[in-house]
């Protein structure tokens, strides 16, 4: 037995709107976000291992179109979600996790900063450690270099990929094809990299 249920909060930009909703799939009830952006092409469905799950659609997508295809997809999103449950390799973000990691996560967003722009040499303004939901990092048009402290939780090579990414954005800040170029300059296989890493977050 499949339910929709309209519970939500509206919250607005220039790019994105978010609404809170909640689905019963099977007796068992699951809260996800619906988010309509502007720069999305089709529709996306995500279930991250804190069991959130999260579809985002083009504008021109209805609520009701991007229900069903949540509808297409309940027995994978509820495998998905037992999967994450059991697994012990999920990582946790609490704030008293923050706080342990903080200092860590920066240590290591120097160091592999320092290393891997010695190729690039690319110039940036600071480094920023973050409690973020959604990404693993980001560059702001200041040059600035932000980073999702759960970095400490990472494998070597990933943590490699995120950093490269980042920088890399100082050159291109987009993901077009020269952006990509730039990556794989230093991370060749970073396509296998980035695909493991959308299930960890």
């Amino acid at each position: 037995m499949i339910e929709l249920a309209v519970n939500y909060r509206y919250c607005v930009d220039s790019f994105l709107r978010i609404m809170n909703k909640k689905i019963t799939i099977n007796n068992q009830e699951i809260n996800y976000r619906l988010r309509r952006h502007k720069r999305a092409k089709r529709l996306r469905l995500a279930v991250y291992c804190d069991a959130r799950v999260v579809v985002t659609k083009p504008w021109w997508v209805t609520i009701k179109q991007a229900e069903n295809f949540i509808v297409e997809k309940a027995d994978w999103i509820i495998r998905r979600i037992n999967h994450f449950k059991a697994s012990d390799n999920g990582i946790k973000r609490t704030k008293n996790d923050y706080l342990l990691n903080k200092n860590k996560a920066l240590r290591l967003a120097i160091e592999k900063i320092e290393y891997f722009n010695r190729i690039y040499k690319f110039s940036f303004n600071k480094i920023f450690i973050k409690n973020q939901i959604t990404r693993w990092g980001s560059c702001s048009s200041r040059g600035n270099l932000n980073f999702n402290y759960r970095i400490v939780h990472l494998e070597d090579g990933l943590l490699d990929y995120i950093i490269v990414h980042e920088l890399c954005h100082l050159r291109e800040m987009n993901h077009s094809k020269d952006f990509w170029n730039l990556v794989e300059y230093t991370i060749p296989d970073y396509t296998e990299r980035r695909k493991k890493l959308r299930t960890l977050l």
